[in-house]
């Protein structure tokens, strides 16, 4: 997966390519799918619930630039992959995820492959987590029609959002909270599911 997927396609940050070749992608996929977990492509969790490519997540992780120290937020803990790799690269880990019984199987799943430091919440993420805030980086992995304008807030100068962004036609981009303003590069086209809010959920 790493050499063909990741190194073949450009990913060259050094820390981002030892932890995708240390999680085990193969423990947050689904049994049904496990001989595909290191295969070049999303792969279905539920209804409205995917866990990404790796390459797409492994240029999400090194388009944000994360120190080892740098305080991060997940929105979207999925299946929880994203999240051991965060574990793997920054100091303090936290991660929202609106579906309550994917967010208990996450969890299940990290603490057996050892990332129990992870902080894992229930909750809408368009709010972010504001008590939680400011964070260095915020990595969305739902797309919303517009960013969100809490997850700014939360974020500290100079951070860094990474998010898919649109409806049916999806940029994943990156947003720098400069001094000057926000700053705003597209990194490509892709495809993600759409971000719910908690007004959705209770419909």
């Amino acid at each position: 997966m790493v050499d063909e997927q990741l190194l073949g396609r450009g990913i060259k940050n050094e820390r981002v390519i030892a932890a995708m070749r240390k999680v085990p992608r193969h423990l947050f996929v689904p049994v049904a799918q496990r001989e595909l977990s290191y295969d070049d492509c999303p792969l279905t969790l539920g209804p409205d619930e995917t866990i990404s490519q790796p390459y797409i997540i492994a240029l999400m992780l090194e388009e944000a630039q994360i120190g080892a120290k740098d305080r991060v937020l997940e929105v979207g803990t999925g299946s929880g992959y994203e999240a051991a790799l965060l574990a793997e690269l920054a100091g303090d880990v936290f991660s929202v995820e609106i579906d309550g019984e994917l967010l208990k199987s996450a969890q299940a799943v990290l603490v057996e492959a050892g990332y129990s430091r992870v902080h894992c919440q229930e909750g809408d993420g368009n709010n972010g987590l504001p008590e939680k805030a400011p964070f260095d980086v915020i990595l969305v992995s739902a797309a919303p029609p517009k960013i969100p304008r809490e997850l700014i807030r939360q974020l500290k100068p100079e951070g860094r959002l990474i998010l898919p962004l649109g409806e049916a036609d999806q940029d994943l981009v990156l947003v720098r909270k400069a001094a000057e303003g926000l700053k705003e590069t597209v990194l490509g086209e892709v495809r993600f599911v759409k971000m719910k809010c908690a007004a959705e959920e209770h419909d």
